[in-house]
């Protein structure tokens, strides 16, 4: 998909670039642009395209963060320098696997939002960005209870 929009953006970007038709033809492509732009079909899907990566963009982070306070809790639980590396070792593990979870939920979303038809859209991404939480609530408490 991204090797079709990149296509379609270059081409039409060397054509705009490249025009031998010169100023003026450049001017009618971006008037007629611009027009099309600013309706408001677009600009509804731009605005829901918009506030889908918000919430899918925290969900990332957010699982890096958690993964690091972890780690560095695991290391201060061990009396001996053998068990804190072997308490890094695990959380560590633990939260490289709810990074890992916390990107495929992401993409999944991203995935069926595009699928879906725009009426659908803002309850599945609502219901993912909820299931992408619910899902890393669960695997962080899973590991703080195997983690001590």
């Amino acid at each position: 998909m991204k090797g079709k929009i990149g296509l379609v953006v270059g081409l039409g970007a060397g054509y705009v670039l490249g025009t031998r038709a010169g100023r003026e033809r450049y001017e009618q492509i971006k008037t007629q642009w611009l027009k099309l732009w600013h309706l408001d079909p677009v600009q509804k899907q731009v605005g829901k395209a918009r506030a889908f990566a918000k919430s899918q963009a925290v969900a990332v982070p957010k699982a890096l963060w958690t993964g690091a306070v972890k780690v560095v809790k695991a290391v201060g639980d061990g009396d001996t320098p053998g068990q804190k590396v072997d308490a890094a070792l695990a959380s560590g593990k633990d939260a490289a696997a709810d990074v890992k979870q916390a990107v495929e939920d992401t993409v999944d979303a991203v995935e069926d939002n595009l699928s879906t038809p725009a009426k659908s859209t803002p309850s599945k991404s609502a219901a993912s960005s909820t299931a992408t939480k619910s899902g890393s609530a669960k695997s962080a408490s899973s590991t703080s209870r195997g983690g001590k």
